[in-house]
């Protein structure tokens, strides 16, 4: 593989380790836990992996011999900066303890296991993707294990291969497979271990034991240079408002941390539009008003963040996705074919939902009816929301003007970051933080530990204060309605309008809205001063009320 002149200087990085992984480790077990909610039904569910205590690893000087395992590695879901340093992290650990230990890559995702397709890991091909982004290096896929008959596929390659455990990097639905795979192995004693890693970029795979999810520092930087850059133009040119869209479909977490960086003139927070039972029209009034006000001091131009998952945040919008989610399914919709939809819709939908249909911009309407996600729901990526607002806002303006109320000029631009950000060469924070992650992993799986996700805390400090450690995934766990059924999950974090990141916006943004307050915040920094290159997210400083 070619490697450019960055990764050549970035393959020489050597990530920042906790004391508590540096040397001989010692394990520290606090008290049995608990599940966040629902508890009764949480522990009949996982009667051999409830319980367990959370585990810190701490510095020894007692040295332990460790006997030679074999692990099995899969990266799930989308890419997220810093997954190839977890599995450098889990390789470099695993060796440390035994140079015959053996790890495994199972490619494409969880799929690979069941259909046993793997390499093995070796200081060649580790060599070749330290400190950079991606999942390149064995492929990520998005099959669920779920079903028995999986669990017992995987199995077969497990014991022809020898392994002792399976290490999965995912979010919060491959994590709460991950528990159930443990149970599974646990309750049929199969004598095979299984551990998370913390990965989504949206940030939403977060609690009291996981300061953030890995990705997402990497992601928010890279978006908030590109953010930074379209505002200089912006102040430059004088002349367009950008609407741009920001990845994260359940949660704000990137909008509210670019806002945070990059002090655009507008943000919305779609749990801030759910909580306050917003209407589409009132999004739009509230960008209109600001644009509005901005024009009267003779600034026609701003920039406007938009989650990518608002419309299913607005009341009006979840219940026509929702309909239209149960109407799709149908086989009679099925039957139809493309030219008819629109017409099937509207006389199946209910009246209220119809009209709202009715009422949108025919691209619009038709992005609602694509083709759904595996899980059966609308793709919200591919709804141009951004556009949809900024034609929107371009008709109220419109008519304010017939009123007298709007004198300014409007022209929009658009765009979507996404895909930018996910493979991203992962920050200073990401690659030690990742590489932390996967040693704890090795040291969970040398300590005879099934069910936990490996955890690192104390993020803020300096990487050598860090605390590593692992949390039993069950501890993270509720009772949530899924397909119809209630069904185990790990509590997915949306942003608290409580928490300091959202006050420290909300105190700021009516001056954002009508000052030219923007902030540059430049490339990630790889090389030079801690105060620029090792910085963690002002999310994460704030939560930490650092």
């Amino acid at each position: 593989m070619e490697k450019s002149a960055l990764q050549i200087a970035r393959a020489a990085y050597q990530p920042k380790l906790p004391a508590g992984l540096r040397g001989n480790v010692a394990v520290k077990e606090g008290e049995p836990t608990q599940s966040v909610g629902n508890q009764e039904e949480i522990k009949a569910l996982f009667p051999n992996t409830y319980g367990m205590p959370l585990v810190e690893f701490v510095p020894t000087d007692e040295a332990k011999e460790y006997a030679p395992i074999n692990i099995g590695i899969i990266l799930s879901g989308g890419q997220a900066p810093g997954g190839h340093n977890v599995i450098c992290g889990l390789y470099d650990g695993l060796k440390k303890q035994n140079p015959a230990s053996k790890l495994y890559g199972f490619l494409m995702g969880p799929g690979g296991l069941v259909d046993h397709k793997y390499i093995e890991m070796t200081d060649e091909l580790i060599d070749e993707y330290r400190n950079t982004g991606g999942f390149d290096m064995i492929g990520s896929g998005r099959t669920k294990l779920e079903e028995v008959e999986q669990f017992e596929k995987g199995m077969e390659i497990i014991r022809e291969l020898g392994l002792n455990a399976i290490v999965i990097i995912g979010g919060d639905d491959s994590n709460t497979n991950a528990c159930v795979l443990a149970e599974y192995y646990a309750a049929k004693n199969y004598g095979v271990q299984v551990i998370g890693c913390p990965k989504t970029i949206d940030g939403d795979l977060k609690n009291d034991q996981i300061e953030t999810s890995f990705g997402f520092d990497t992601a928010c930087k890279t978006y908030a240079e590109v953010i930074g850059n379209i505002q200089r133009d912006a102040n430059s040119a004088r002349k367009y408002w950008h609407f741009i869209k920001l990845m994260g479909r359940s949660a704000s977490h990137i909008a509210l941390e670019c806002a945070l960086q990059c002090q655009p003139n507008v943000c919305i927070i779609s749990e801030e539009v759910e909580e306050k039972n917003q209407t589409l029209d009132d999004v739009v009034t509230y960008i209109a008003s600001a644009v509005a006000k901005r024009a009267a001091a003779g600034n026609n131009f701003g920039t406007v963040l938009i989650p990518e998952g608002l419309i299913e945040f607005i009341p009006a919008f979840k219940a026509l996705i929702a309909e239209l989610n149960d109407l799709l399914a149908t086989e009679e919709a099925k039957t139809v074919g493309v030219a008819g939809l629109r017409a099937f819709v509207l006389e199946k939908l209910s009246a209220t939902n119809a009209a709202l249909y009715e009422s949108l911009p025919e691209g619009v309407a038709k992005q609602l009816t694509l083709d759904r996600d595996p899980h059966g729901n609308v793709q919200v990526s591919l709804i141009e929301t951004e556009k949809l607002l900024s034609e929107m806002v371009a008709a109220k303006l419109a008519a304010w003007k017939k009123e007298g109320k709007f004198n300014g000029k409007f022209a929009a631009q658009h765009h979507f970051f996404g895909y930018e950000g996910r493979c991203a060469a992962p920050s200073n924070y990401d690659a030690d933080y990742c590489y932390a992650l996967g040693t704890s992993a090795a040291q969970l799986v040398a300590n005879g530990k099934t069910g936990y996700m490996a955890i690192v805390k104390n993020t803020t400090a300096p990487a050598s204060e860090w605390v590593a450690g692992g949390v039993p995934i069950t501890m993270m766990m509720n009772m949530e309605r899924r397909h119809g059924a209630m069904k185990p999950v790990i509590r997915k974090a949306l942003v608290r309008l409580d928490g300091a990141p959202f006050k420290e916006f909300a105190a700021n943004r009516e001056e954002w809205a009508e000052k030219t307050s923007f902030v540059y915040p430049g490339p990630i920094q790889y090389f030079g001063p801690t105060e620029v290159c090792d910085q963690c997210t002002m999310t994460l400083k704030l939560e930490q009320g650092k």
